[in-house]
């Protein structure tokens, strides 16, 4: 499912318009991505969280010619699934 396709799925769902479930979509898009820049967390109780991890430089290896190679340290999003959402696909 694209994010079309989830827009569409919302406004039948909710019996709203594309319009109206697009903006939603991107309202909490945008509220995830500012808390986590923030270094907060988010949580759905059932779904599952989102966090943002520290990952330390390294090196690493260019598997084309073997040569090593500096990877830079940066943050990384975590998402963890909730209980209700990791029982429901299995």
């Amino acid at each position: 499912m694209n994010k079309t396709e989830l827009i569409d799925a919302m406004a039948a769902d909710a019996g709203i318009t594309k319009a109206a479930a697009k903006k939603a979509l991107e309202s909490f898009l945008g509220n995830v991505e500012g808390a986590l820049k923030k270094g907060d967390r988010v949580s759905l109780v059932g779904f599952g969280s989102w966090s943002v991890s520290r990952r330390n430089a390294r090196e690493g290896r260019n598997p084309s010619t073997g040569k090593t190679i500096k990877i830079a340290a940066k943050n990384v999003v975590k998402f963890k699934a909730g209980s209700d959402l990791a029982s429901s696909v299995n």
